[in-house]
C-alpha cells in the first residue's frame, strides 16, 4: 500500500474513539489499538499495533513495508509481475507482514462495511476487527469457526479470545494464552464446546 493512502482517515483519537466504541464489552480495558506517526522522519512513517491486556498481538510498522517492496522487487528481477492483491492475500498477510498504511486502510473500510462482509472478507484484519466486535454474537462466533480454522495463526488468536472473554470454552490443545485476563472461567448453557 502506498503511504499515501494513510492520508485518507482524518483523526487517529477519532478512529481509535470509534474502534474501541465498538469492542465488545468482555474486552473492553483488555484490548486496545495504537498507533503512531514518525513525523521527523520523511513520509512521517508510522507503527501501529493491537494490544491484550499491554501484550503486543499484531505489529504493523513501515519496516514491513520494506519488506513487501522487497518481496516485489526480487519477483520483479525473476520476471514475474505480481499484483499488489495478489501478493497480500497469499504471502503478506498469512505472514502478517502488513505495515501501518495498511492498518489504517483496513480500519477506515471496516468501519464502512458490513460487520457480516468483514466476518466473510478475504482481508484477515477486518476479520480480526469483526471478532473483537460487539455486533458479532455469541452463536455467530459458534457458527464460524470452522472458517476461522483455515486461517493464519496470528488472526485465530483474535477469535479465541474473543470466544474466552465470552466463555465459550475450547479443547484445552486449542486455548489461546494471549490474554488471561479477558478470559472468564464459565461455561455457557447450551453452547458447544469450540
Amino acid at each position: 500500500m502506498s503511504v499515501g493512502e494513510k492520508s485518507r482517515y482524518k483523526s487517529w483519537s477519532n478512529l481509535k474513539k470509534q474502534m474501541n466504541d465498538l469492542l465488545c464489552d468482555p474486552l473492553k480495558g483488555h484490548i486496545t489499538y495504537f498507533y503512531t506517526s514518525y513525523h521527523e522522519v520523511q513520509n512521517a512513517y508510522g507503527r501501529a499495533t493491537i494490544n491484550c491486556d499491554k501484550k503486543e498481538l499484531a505489529a504493523f510498522s513501515w519496516v514491513e513495508m520494506y519488506a513487501q517492496e522487497r518481496d516485489v522487487s526480487r519477483l520483479w528481477q525473476a520476471g514475474e509481475r505480481p499484483s499488489y492483491e495478489e501478493m497480500l492475500k497469499e504471502k503478506w498477510q498469512p505472514a502478517c507482514t502488513l505495515c501501518e498504511a495498511d492498518f489504517l486502510h483496513s480500519l477506515t473500510v471496516f468501519l464502512k462495511t458490513d460487520i457480516a462482509a468483514s466476518l466473510q472478507s478475504e482481508n484477515d484484519l477486518l476479520r480480526v476487527f469483526a471478532y473483537l466486535d460487539r455486533r458479532v454474537g455469541k452463536r455467530t462466533l459458534v457458527k464460524i469457526r470452522d472458517d476461522v480454522e483455515k486461517l493464519p495463526e496470528w488472526v485465530k488468536q483474535f477469535y479465541k479470545i474473543r470466544c474466552e472473554a465470552e466463555g465459550i470454552r475450547f479443547q484445552p490443545d486449542r486455548t489461546a494464552d494471549a490474554c488471561a485476563g479477558c478470559r472468564k472461567e464459565r461455561s455457557i448453557e447450551g453452547v458447544m464446546d469450540v
